[in-house]
């Protein structure tokens, strides 16, 4: 029976135009979804494609405009017996933002598959083709549900909660920690390594309009504490350390966080290196202090916006949600 996919485009490299196929430089977003469907139904996939275009931009540029449009979309989508599953054309540079945001706030009913490309459509060796081929595969596999949002580059599926984009270039510019690939997908073939761990039918948190200010700070060298003074206002609810190391800070800047703690802005320490776990460390307890565990700065922001917009504040149960992930 051929699987009715929804495709929900905002633009990205995936639809951009160098006007060359050799050029250095292009121009995201120039490709309308109408376009691009009719260009992928030469190819012969087994599914049935409709598509709305929320946004068609470089994805430097999406942020809580363009999650408001398309996140009620896609949950009327996932209700609709018509859809057994939906993919999200999406630009590179914020792709695992995008991809989190939405693992944590959609039921995990039907596959939702985020999909993009490191080579504009009309570059030598355009990958977003068979980036795209390989997304309805998944997106048209029942066993895809209940693993939460996925995110398809190069011929592997991640987990949104893992994805992350370690290189500025190459097709090969995405890969997963702590798991790496949770399946390898062809056109033509989808090999899944493991079953599907979401268990509760619901989505994890409720959706919010208005996300809360959370600011990213980044560890350096001769760090001084009054670095903080220009990221941190009124509206600042939270605040993530790209720390050193395993989140380390200097420490006039560490006494500086503790302030702010004291003061009610929740403090996660994450870890600017590519790789690794931070763990609580003793002072962690007597500072207010929140450690991201396996996810980096970027995602933590994330999660720490939509836990104090749904009304958890309290660092214990912050705690609880970061060891959750």
């Amino acid at each position: 029976m051929v699987k009715h996919v929804k495709v929900f485009a905002t633009g990205g490299t995936i639809a951009g135009i160098a006007g060359s196929a050799i050029a250095a430089d292009y121009k995201a977003g120039q490709i309308g979804i109408d376009e691009y469907l009719e260009q992928v139904g030469g190819l012969g996939l087994d599914a049935e494609l409709s598509g709305r275009q929320i946004a068609n931009i470089d994805s430097a540029n999406i942020g809580p405009a363009v999650w408001n449009e398309f996140h009620p979309a896609i949950v009327a989508a996932l209700g609709d017996d018509q859809c057994d599953g939906v993919i999200v054309t999406h630009g590179t540079d914020t792709l695992e933002e995008t991809a989190f945001l939405l693992d944590l706030t959609l039921p995990p009913n039907k596959p939702v598959v985020v999909v993009g490309a490191m080579r504009p459509a009309d570059a030598v060796g355009y990958d977003g083709l068979r980036n795209f081929a390989n997304a309805v595969r998944v997106a048209s596999d029942p066993d895809a549900a209940g693993r939460g949002v996925l995110v398809v580059m190069g011929d592997r599926v991640f987990a949104a909660r893992d994805v992350r984009k370690v290189r500025t270039r190459g097709t090969d510019a995405f890969r997963g920690f702590p798991r790496e690939s949770v399946a390898l997908v062809t056109p033509a073939s989808l090999d899944w390594f493991g079953a599907p761990w979401r268990t509760d039918p619901s989505a994890q948190f409720g959706w919010c309009d208005d996300l809360p200010e959370v600011p990213i700070l980044y560890a350096y060298a001769g760090m001084e504490p009054d670095a903080l003074a220009c990221m941190v206002g009124e509206k600042t609810r939270g605040i993530v350390l790209a720390g050193m190391g395993e989140g380390n800070m200097p420490e006039a800047v560490r006494q500086e966080l503790v302030q702010l703690r004291r003061g009610g802005v929740i403090v996660v320490r994450a870890s600017r290196a590519d790789e690794g776990l931070v763990d609580r460390e003793p002072e962690d307890d007597a500072n207010g202090f929140v450690a991201a565990r396996a996810l980096n700065p970027q995602k933590a922001r994330i999660l720490l916006q939509l836990l104090v917009a749904n009304g958890i504040t309290d660092p214990a149960a912050v705690q609880s949600a970061f060891d959750g992930r």
